[in-house]
């Protein structure tokens, strides 16, 4: 039995991890074709680093608004769904074993689902938020910070979230994720959803801030996007996360009191 139930395990394993490589790898082939921006993302890159912007502001409206959410939530789910990843492989594996007679497939797609749809909700703030800068004129057309005001307050307010007792709660969630998947376990598609979106709330507590500084280097900006992607699993993932979390706490605190002090 311990042997069929390890093959069927791998097995598992195999086709989740393969449905979340095509799912992630969609969304970052989205990003870099410009996410219906008009141009590549490097192109992007390379405009959102010029000291002057090169393009017009645009007029806001729904359907601008509806391409703006979908950029942020396919960036979100490019970021984020690696680091995620085996936190679903987990609960696919614990629904195997508790029922050996049903794939997980279904449920680790629900768990997945809810985990996005809090990502969907921080992109749907996320544009709010891009609309009404962009109008105040404190983004550039390219979705940069154009007030040393805005970055240094967003650079300072992420550093101090980092040594924040909430912070520290849903990192440490998302490290050991165990007790949670196994107490909290909802069975059926209905609860993997419910699971999955408690889950993407922690998430979302442990790395808005950090999302936002999008607003700083540039919400298109490569750079950013893969440093704050590759930085987000390390804190997640890799051991000494939370030292490395208040690490890097500081050094947005004294980038952000610099760049407030003009220097």
């Amino acid at each position: 039995m311990s042997d069929v139930l390890e093959r069927a395990l791998r097995r598992d394993r195999a086709i989740v991890v393969t449905a979340l490589a095509l799912v992630t790898v969609l969304a970052w082939a989205y990003l870099l074709a410009g996410a219906g921006m008009g141009m590549s993302a490097m192109e992007m890159t390379r405009h959102s680093m010029m000291p002057m912007p090169m393009m017009q502001h645009v007029q806001w409206g729904f359907s601008y608004a509806v391409l703006m959410f979908f950029m942020w939530w396919l960036m979100m789910i490019a970021m984020m769904l690696p680091s995620a990843t085996p936190v679903i492989l987990l609960a696919a594996g614990i629904n195997r074993r508790s029922r050996l007679d049903q794939a997980p497939y279904g449920s680790a797609a629900a768990f997945t689902t809810g985990y996005l749809l809090v990502w969907a909700l921080f992109s749907l703030l996320a544009t709010g938020a891009q609309w009404g800068l962009e109008t105040v004129g404190w983004l550039t057309p390219m979705m940069v910070s154009a007030s040393d005001l805005l970055a240094g307050a967003i650079l300072v307010v992420a550093g101090v979230w980092q040594f924040s007792p909430w912070k520290s709660a849903c990192l440490s969630h998302c490290r050991s994720p165990v007790q949670f998947l196994t107490e909290r376990r909802r069975a059926g598609n209905i609860g993997a959803t419910t699971m999955g979106m408690h889950h993407g709330l922690f998430c979302l507590g442990c790395c808005w801030f950090l999302m936002g500084l999008l607003f700083v280097g540039g919400v298109m900006n490569l750079y950013w996007i893969v440093g704050l992607a590759i930085y987000v699993a390390a804190e997640k993932l890799l051991p000494g996360g939370p030292r490395t979390a208040r690490l890097f706490g500081v050094l947005l605190i004294g980038w952000g009191v610099g760049v407030l002090a003009g220097l």
